[in-house]
């Protein structure tokens, strides 16, 4: 959901790559024919700590080599591995190109899906930044067109307690579906939203083949217990997250498409959303998995705005397609990740959400990233604050806007969910301990620069103050700033108090090895 998110850069392996390793030559057939002719080497040289997508070529031990799936520090030939490389033979002359065929991992790959900020602060906010009076109304009447599909959601029950679960974690970051199990996050989950499948051609599809269902997982690794089979027909995250909920009966899973990445490809999605609805829901609800999911989540980042690439859909695109999703699935749960950006001219006045709350079960306003080392000499400032605080850069850029706005659009109050991020921004260079001093650039991360999870921060840069709701630290040259379980129930006082149907959080990797931040989300509820 953020820049991975928001959507996994150099993470997916699509069924298309994997079709592509299937034509390849099978490793060591030019040692078979030593009189063949080596061809030039012209692809890039391997890195030990780059990544690889599906179908990537690279230059290895003077052979060409095409990776099936994602990969990062496989060595190509090696034995006793994943067997992620197909050998093309030898080739001579030197590689071309710097030895990183693809950028080292990222918060929205291998890394985490925090990377860059795509919500509402990545983009400088158009129009007047003041507050949004949650009085106004929205630039455009939310009533929805009667022609639209009338089949509307179902109205909203309990407080939701909403996780992401990225593909990517099985991958660097080892933080595999089980671990939701022995942490005891799954005891005080609802919902795990899976991320991502893609959006392309007008259609959902597989993000990564090979993390989503053909992984196998030894016995430690797996969360019944028992190690899964070369030949079963559905493994990787998919299966285990079926296990998942065998064990625990309340999980329900959703299936998440789009993210900061692949949201390019909703344009065309909601150019037939009758079609793209089908789609999503023939892949959804395949055979081979429909025991597993509950129902589609939808974050397209964003709809008539700019994010990664410009859409230009139109105002009335976002309902019309989560119309026609609610037709396709039903009783079934249709959710959504949204803008945060409450700003007056800002990204929630671009689209119709008020019109297309109907067709939802909820809304996930992305409060999280309004500021980050993104802007790399500051001012420092909280990435994920409650309210507005003195010295804000943004006036209006805090999850108290975006609510209030969201509201103003006749969205019910149930049918929000507060983000959280389980992970902090920050700076280095910084000689000010309170928010709003200057810098030289993003500090040190596990993954990417500015980034860093929860779990790190609590004992590397613990929290040395409170703004706008939420925690900052200065350590050091270094300023971060996270929720920690204290902020988090003030927080969650705050959607109770509001009435909000809930709170979600990007994402579960973040959190400790005893799921300290999820069960802050869960208690702060109850």
């Amino acid at each position: 959901m953020k820049r991975a998110r928001i959507a996994a850069v150099g993470l997916a392996a699509t069924v298309a790559a994997v079709a592509l390793v299937a034509t390849l030559t099978p490793m060591g057939a030019n040692a078979a024919n030593p009189g063949a002719a080596a061809v030039s080497c012209t692809g890039t040289a391997w890195a030990k700590d780059a990544t690889y997508n599906g179908g990537a070529v690279v230059i290895y031990g003077g052979h060409t080599w095409t990776a099936k799936w994602w990969s990062y520090g496989d060595v190509p030939g090696a034995t006793g591995g994943a067997d992620v490389w197909v050998d093309g033979g030898a080739c001579s002359g030197t590689p071309s190109g710097d030895p990183t065929a693809s950028p080292t991992p990222t918060s929205s790959a291998t890394a985490d899906p925090t990377t860059e900020p795509t919500d509402p602060a990545t983009t400088d906010p158009t129009g007047d930044p003041t507050t949004t009076d949650p009085t106004d109304d929205p630039t455009t009447d939310p009533t929805t067109d009667p022609a639209d599909d009338p089949t509307t959601a179902p109205a909203g029950g309990s407080k939701k307690v909403v996780g992401y679960y990225t593909d990517w974690s099985t991958y660097q970051r080892d933080f595999q579906v089980k671990d939701l199990d022995t942490s005891g996050a799954a005891d005080k989950l609802t919902h795990i939203v899976y991320a991502f499948g893609n959006v392309t051609g007008g259609k959902c599809a597989i993000g990564d083949a090979y993390a989503d269902y053909q992984k196998t997982f030894p016995a430690g690794e797996s969360v019944s217990g028992e190690a899964d089979t070369f030949d079963q027909p559905v493994a990787g995250n998919i299966n285990q997250l079926r296990e998942l909920k065998k064990k625990h009966p309340q999980l329900k899973i959703i299936w998440s498409f789009g993210g900061w990445t692949w949201s390019g490809g909703f344009g065309q999605a909601a150019s037939d959303p009758d079609a793209f609805a089908k789609s999503c829901h023939d892949l959804v609800e395949d055979s081979r998995w429909a025991d597993v999911f509950d129902g589609i989540d939808i974050d397209w980042e964003y709809p008539n705005a700019t994010g990664l690439s410009a859409d230009t859909s139109g105002f009335d695109a976002y309902r019309k397609l989560m119309s026609s999703l609610r037709s396709s699935f039903g009783s079934d749960l249709v959710t959504s990740a949204i803008t945060a950006d409450g700003n007056k001219g800002g990204k929630i006045e671009a689209a119709d959400y008020g019109g297309a709350a109907k067709y939802v079960d909820w809304f996930m306003p992305m409060t999280y990233d309004f500021y980050g080392a993104f802007d790399a000499d500051g001012p420092t400032a909280p990435h994920s604050p409650l309210t507005d605080f003195a010295g804000a850069p943004i006036k209006g850029f805090d999850s108290e806007t975006a609510i209030a706005k969201l509201k103003s659009l006749n969205i019910p109050s149930d049918k929000l969910l507060l983000g959280i991020g389980f992970y902090g921004r920050g700076w280095t260079g910084v000689t000010q301990a309170a928010p709003g001093g200057s810098a030289t650039g993003p500090a040190p991360g596990t993954y990417e620069a500015g980034i860093e999870d929860y779990k790190v921060l609590k004992t590397k840069c613990p929290a040395t103050g409170t703004v706008g709701g939420t925690a900052y630290a200065k350590c050091g040259s270094e300023w971060w700033s996270y929720d920690t379980p204290s902020t988090i129930a003030g927080k969650m006082t705050y959607a109770k108090q509001q009435s909000l149907g809930g709170s979600f959080f990007w994402d579960l990797s973040g959190d400790t090895s005893d799921a300290e931040l999820t069960k802050a989300v869960a208690n702060g509820l109850s």
